[in-house]
């Protein structure tokens, strides 16, 4: 779609060459969701592409995914043996409601600042507990975890002027086991429900078991426990979020959205109980 409001475009090439903020900006990575339906807000575009980031890079610590890493090569890394919780990877990436023409523009980074509740990028990177590096106007940077940077349906934690330049996904929690549960109204259709569980059994684990709420509910929701907790005392903390929490539009009622939360979770803690790989 063309955004016949915006009469600026910026190219920079380095950090020193972005502009300054001014109202009607807009970063552009792959700008699938940006070119999509009227912007009139728009003055200003900012092409982000011109940095030419490293689309990821794993080590020894983990996973660095930069904002502007793309599905599609999200969805073609191979990851060490060791990570555990590397399927998590390909399961997100197909949980977008998108053609593979897509997938090769969207990025990473993208769908994590849209902050909708199907986004599957926030999905993944919370539930592995990923932090946000963010650039901040006046040169410097500060670091967010993902569940505190998505705070609601197209709202973000990023403040005037602001980049999300990378996301990091440490390795000790991409050793973990994980399970995944998906739900949609339709076969094709968008994400209703996404939760995914984390297990940890290593006796110096700090957080041993994390269960990561997104889709049903407005913003991501986590629970962390230093073990694996009774199946009753998951359920009541899953029974306890309060209805404001869960989102209502067409791919879901909140009532639907409660009742395959409370299923999901006590299915992630049975299948992770039962210690499959």
């Amino acid at each position: 779609m063309d955004l016949n409001t915006v009469t600026a475009l910026a190219r920079p090439r380095s950090r020193a060459e972005l502009p300054p903020p001014e109202a009607g900006d807009a970063f552009v990575a792959g700008g699938t969701w940006l070119f999509s339906e009227p912007q009139r807000q728009l003055r200003r575009l900012v092409d982000l592409s011109g940095f030419d980031w490293a689309p990821l890079k794993a080590d020894d610590t983990g996973l660095t995914l930069a904002a502007t890493c793309t599905v599609a090569t999200l969805d073609g890394f191979e990851a060490p043996a060791a990570w555990r919780a590397a399927p998590l990877i390909g399961q997100c990436c197909r949980a977008f409601l998108a053609s593979f023409k897509i997938w090769n523009m969207a990025t990473v980074g993208g769908n994590i600042c849209m902050s909708l509740p199907a986004g599957p990028m926030t999905s993944l990177t919370t539930a592995l507990e990923g932090t946000c590096h963010i650039w901040t106007a006046d040169g410097g940077e500060r670091q967010l975890p993902v569940v505190e940077f998505v705070r609601g349906p197209l709202d973000n934690a990023l403040r005037p002027g602001e980049v999300l330049r990378a996301i990091t996904l440490p390795a000790r929690t991409l050793r973990r086991r994980a399970a995944f549960r998906r739900a949609s109204l339709f076969p094709l259709g968008r994400s209703g429900v996404l939760l995914i569980g984390t297990h940890d059994a290593a006796p110096e684990a700090a957080q041993a078991f994390t269960l990561t709420i997104t889709a049903a509910t407005v913003r991501p929701v986590q629970f962390t426990f230093p073990a694996l907790p009774p199946a009753a005392e998951l359920a009541a903390y899953v029974a306890a979020l309060p209805d404001a929490l869960y989102y209502d539009d067409a791919h879901g009622r909140p009532d639907w959205r409660r009742h395959m939360t409370q299923l999901f979770a006590a299915e992630i803690h049975t299948e992770l109980a039962e210690g499959r790989p």
